[in-house]
């Protein structure tokens, strides 16, 4: 029902105004396929950003235009934030729209996080993401209209095991949105969190992993019955999903083109449930019951444990 009333909410219709997107992640995933789509809005004004290492290739994909950029920046250097951000400051005055797409998932267990696999998890998706918010919001609060989209997760909502940190940093990306939905408010700047559970793709095969979760060397010991389960659990769902990122991406430029539209967007089929299962379900029940879902759980550690049965 909270999708369907959304949908009925009023679109923008100052036809006079042609926002400033910008779009970071686009080397692949929803971030290449919203860029792919903008590339063909001709309302938009739009920078899509990608590493230094894929400019050359994301370059010949979009040729560039007087209303269509790609430049690079890893949203991990302050350096490249600001440098970007500048560059946009001299080219349109600023940014009307930013998505916050860029992000890196761990797959790990806590104990096989080092302090520098974290720091980049958080700096990837948490830390680089607000820097990029301080940089837009001066503009978007002097013009009174703008928005903040940031790419969340069904793991912005519930934790799963082997994703610990991925989880934290989506956690909070979350709640600094929530927050910020307060403060920008009364600025006429909207903050939404587009929510994606499962999708259709590989990028499950693009995750991280410390030298202590590596497959070919540590699905042995305690926790291999964790990374031997969840792998091929997160594989299979992928497979199995219905949406594609260019579901999602339709997704978000329904976001875009809508005035005022709510914090919360779940994009997914799973990703609704999620939101509504830890709405309903007491909380003493929730995670026993996600625990029995996962496959093989109760036999998880069998060999390694002296918990009491």
């Amino acid at each position: 029902m909270k999708s369907v009333l959304y949908w009925f909410r009023r679109n923008n219709i100052d036809q006079n105004f042609k926002p400033v997107i910008l779009v970071t992640g686009c080397n692949r995933g929803i971030g290449l396929a919203l860029a792919q789509m903008l590339y063909h809005c001709h309302e938009y004004r739009v920078i899509a950003t990608v590493r230094e290492k894929s400019l050359e290739e994301a370059r010949a994909r979009f040729p560039q235009n007087d209303r269509f950029q790609v430049l690079p920046m890893d949203v991990t250097s302050e350096e490249d934030r600001s440098r970007l951000y500048n560059d946009i400051q001299k080219l349109w005055g600023g940014v009307d729209v930013l998505i916050n797409n860029a992000g890196i998932s761990y797959r790990s267990v806590v104990e096989h996080m080092t302090e520098e696999d974290e720091k980049l998890q958080l700096a990837t998706n948490y830390l680089g993401p607000m820097s990029l918010i301080r940089l837009c919001i001066p503009h978007m609060r002097d013009t009174g209209r703008g928005k903040i989209i940031n790419i969340s997760s069904v793991s912005g909502m519930l934790a799963m095991p082997t994703m610990a940190s991925y989880t934290a940093s989506k956690f909070a990306l979350e709640g600094a949105s929530e927050a910020l939905w307060y403060e920008m408010r009364p600025f006429g700047v909207r903050i939404v969190l587009v929510q994606p559970g499962f999708i259709h793709s590989d990028s499950f095969k693009n995750v991280y992993h410390t030298k202590h979760s590596e497959p070919t060397l540590n699905w042995s010991g305690p926790y291999s019955d964790f990374y031997q389960n969840m792998n091929p659990f997160v594989g299979k769902m992928m497979n199995l999903s219905r949406t594609t990122p260019e579901k999602v991406a339709q997704q978000i430029l329904k976001v875009i083109k809508t005035e005022n539209p709510p914090l919360w967007v779940p994009v997914t089929l799973d990703a609704i449930v999620f939101y509504y299962l830890r709405r309903l379900l007491p909380r003493r029940l929730l995670l026993p019951f996600l625990f029995w879902c996962l496959p093989n759980a109760r036999h998880w550690a069998k060999n390694y444990t002296h918990r009491r049965r």
